[in-house]
């Protein structure tokens, strides 16, 4: 029978995988977010990847509508999730007779982009976000919470981080004062991007829009503003009378008080922060690994007032973080930041005789009753070959057990890393494991 020809193995294009020692400092890294929302009372929710078209696409447009993965199943037009707000957004209105409010939900899933793959952009990654939605109303103490969520999640990463923290209303409320409100989405996008351009390009940009040069200085300026909050008083008390503009720098006073009060140490006002979503309306933050500001942002979010008007005519007011793990995880992984020498799927190997394979897997029953990530090669190899394979996967420990053994019941435990011996009771082995796994 003629065979036919096999088919080469590979994976789309911006699609991510990773190697198994990888992939367990990956893991470990969502675990400790995880616990970190949980410890700070926020719940988990899964929302569906796929999602109706009118439902994800409601308050998108632009680039983004270019970028969802959009398909029809029959007469079902519908999309992957580009990103975890808008499904929260239809969850919360859909079940707000359910929930309590203020509702805090986590949620760590993959979420896709049709865009083109290149460094540090994927159509495939996963987001770990945070949000909190009133009924109504929502306090400003939701906002420090969600900044100093962010820098909680960075601790427990242990990565050092300035977080840049601004309100969209300062900007927004000097572009009311010269008048520009019909251009306002267009002006906040040229700002959005001063550490990107040259000055001159984004003073011709302005000047398209209809500013004046005096204006384009005036805003370029305002957006370049950075100090802690009494900097930022003195700098802006004066600088404009526009009530949109006072409501922007009084709601920031308000945060930076409250996040004093979260003991947060890591913030930095700078109102060139703006974040690129149009739905963002107050509150706006970015997180940047520390003296690596040119990596660009690792985490960010903000204040959105009417994201759930899309969906219901109640009010639901939100705040929320957001971190890229994979983007992160991507630019650590360039910084040789992890010692994946360390990272091991063993605790310790047991090594056995063909006439004590049934004993030694008793002893890795036990061991992994006691937590112990205990392995046993299974295969018909010899004794040699058997202390090979644990090298060969870099396992600190294995565990001989030959016929003296288990007459004794003192177990021959040698550390493959300085070739020390012990003989141990199992009790005692426990013991010496896990001391030195801490």
């Amino acid at each position: 029978m003629e065979k036919k020809g096999l088919i080469t193995p590979k994976k789309l294009q911006g699609f991510w995988e990773l190697m198994p020692k990888q992939q367990i400092y990956f893991s470990s890294l969502l675990n400790k977010l995880e616990n970190v929302f949980q410890q700070n009372c926020f719940v988990p929710l899964d929302t569906p990847v796929l999602e109706y078209s009118e439902t994800l696409l409601a308050k998108s447009g632009g680039d983004t509508d270019k970028e969802v993965y959009r398909f029809t199943k029959g007469s079902t037009d519908m999309c992957m999730r580009y990103d975890l707000t808008v499904p929260l957004a239809r969850f919360v209105s859909m079940h707000k007779e359910e929930l309590s409010f203020p509702f805090k939900r986590y949620q760590i899933g993959k979420v896709y982009r049709g865009e083109r793959p290149q460094k540090g952009r994927f159509r495939e990654f996963y987001q770990c976000d945070a949000d909190i939605i009133g009924n109504e109303s929502l306090s400003l103490v939701a906002d420090a919470e969600c900044v100093n969520l962010l820098e909680k999640c960075f601790d427990a990463l242990n990565l050092e981080v300035e977080i840049h923290l601004s309100n969209r209303k300062i900007l927004s409320g000097f572009i009311a004062e010269i008048k520009k409100e019909d251009k306002s989405n267009e002006i906040l996008i040229v700002l959005d991007k001063l550490a990107k351009i040259p000055l001159s390009q984004a003073q011709a940009q302005l000047s398209e829009l209809g500013l004046s040069t005096s204006e384009s200085e005036k805003i370029i300026n305002l957006a370049k503003t950075t100090g802690n909050i009494k900097e930022i008083n003195q700098k802006l008390g004066n600088f404009c009378l526009n009530s949109l503009f006072q409501e922007g720098l009084s709601e920031l006073n308000e945060v930076a008080k409250t996040l004093n009060l979260f003991n947060s140490k890591t913030v930095t006002f700078d109102l060139s922060i703006i974040r690129g979503h149009n739905y963002y309306t107050g509150t706006v933050f970015e997180a940047f690994l520390k003296n690596k500001q040119n990596l660009g942002a690792v985490g960010g979010g903000g204040r959105f007032e009417n994201l759930c008007n899309y969906f219901s005519d109640k009010a639901m007011p939100g705040v929320g973080m957001s971190i890229g793990i994979t983007r992160l995880f991507d630019l650590l992984m360039e910084q040789d930041y992890f010692d994946l020498s360390k990272t091991n799927d063993i605790d310790c190997a047991i090594i056995t005789f063909d006439e004590t394979f049934n004993e030694g897997l008793k002893l890795v029953t036990s061991l992994r009753e006691k937590g112990i990530k205990a392995e046993t090669f299974y295969e018909n190899k010899t004794f040699k070959s058997k202390m090979k394979e644990a090298n060969r996967r870099q396992v600190k420990y294995v565990i001989i057990v030959g016929e003296d053994e288990i007459k004794t019941e003192e177990y021959t435990l040698k550390n493959m890393q300085t070739s020390e011996q012990y003989k141990l009771k199992i009790e005692d082995l426990i013991e010496k494991i896990k001391s030195d796994r801490m």
